[in-house]
């Protein structure tokens, strides 16, 4: 079954190299069959937090955020894809998703994490998942971790060792379940 998934990769950095897990994963979740959106908080550039978008009255939030909460709104669920900074998420992928809150309910998330060096972002993706779960967007259990990101993918997202296939293929798999099974019950009407 497809599904309208949405990657949000939260770095503004110049010479970011996350951008490649995003882009990865937007081609892994295509070869399976969904229809995948990339926000990319340097493209979306929003502001740092002064209103939520569902503090504007209806039509007059701007562009940007009328933008982003028609893909969120239509999403059956999310990829996060954090990197580590000083162990925590960075600034802008928490702004990106401050911005919303009824957007995210009811959807799963999964995380992929990654850094330059050897722990792949785990203890950022420890925060994320907190913040996630108070969303409205809990996490799938499982992680992706990448390590060394830089050497990890090419520029365009092509993975360097074919392993990463395998271990994409596992990691969408159970949140493809969560996926199924948030939508199906979405369906049936949500707690008020």
């Amino acid at each position: 079954m497809s599904y309208d998934l949405t990657v949000l990769y939260g770095s503004v950095r110049r010479d970011r190299k996350g951008i490649r897990a995003a882009r990865f994963m937007m081609q892994e979740l295509a070869a399976r069959g969904h229809a995948p959106t990339l926000i990319d908080a340097q493209e979306v550039d929003l502001p740092l937090l002064d209103r939520m978008y569902k503090e504007y009255d209806p039509g007059t939030a701007p562009d940007n955020l009328e933008a982003m909460a028609k893909v969120l709104k239509a999403s059956d669920g999310f990829i996060v894809v954090s990197g580590e900074y000083n162990h925590g998420i960075p600034p802008a992928l928490k702004n990106m998703l401050d911005h919303f809150l009824e957007e995210w309910f009811w959807r799963p998330s999964g995380i992929v994490s990654y850094s330059m060096g050897p722990y792949g972002g785990v203890r950022a993706a420890m925060q994320l998942r907190m913040t996630l779960a108070e969303l409205g967007m809990p996490s799938i259990s499982s992680l992706m971790g990448i390590p060394q990101v830089h050497k990890a993918f090419e520029e365009d997202g092509t993975p360097t060792d074919d392993a990463w296939h395998r271990r994409a293929g596992r990691f969408l798999d159970e949140f493809e379940w969560y996926v199924a099974a948030q939508k199906a019950q979405r369906a049936l009407g949500t707690p008020r």
